[in-house]
């Protein structure tokens, strides 16, 4: 199944997991958007600024930690997203629990290892 995934806290700094992400979906064929906080290119994928609209969101991969996650809350909740994924380092209690109030999936784990697992 196609995951049409949004990576936030994207980066074109090729050793950062965020880089690696946006890479690793395209390798699985997953639409991917690259949401970052400066401009840059990951490969052919234009790192966006800001809060675009978004439609058809399946997944939300988190690369930000949890200090620069609130003021994106309403911004991620409201792109309506099926699941959102907590990578190792952007765990945030109160970004959980408003996901869950949501009726959005949370999943706390490394999606590069979920890809690689078939579990994504």
């Amino acid at each position: 199944m196609i995951k049409k995934t949004i990576v936030v806290g994207a980066s074109p700094k090729a050793a950062r997991f965020s880089f690696k992400a946006v890479k690793e979906l395209r390798l699985y064929k997953h639409p991917v958007v690259a949401l970052g906080f400066r401009e840059g290119m990951i490969e052919d994928v234009i790192i966006q600024k800001g809060k675009p609209h978004i439609e058809e969101v399946h997944t939300i991969s988190l690369y930000m930690g949890k200090e620069r996650q609130k003021e994106y809350y309403s911004y991620l909740i409201g792109l309506k997203p099926k699941r959102i994924i907590f990578n190792p380092g952007t765990h945030n209690p109160e970004f959980v629990a408003l996901a869950r109030q949501n009726k959005i999936e949370v999943v706390e784990d490394c999606m590069l290892v979920m890809l690689q697992m078939g579990e994504f």
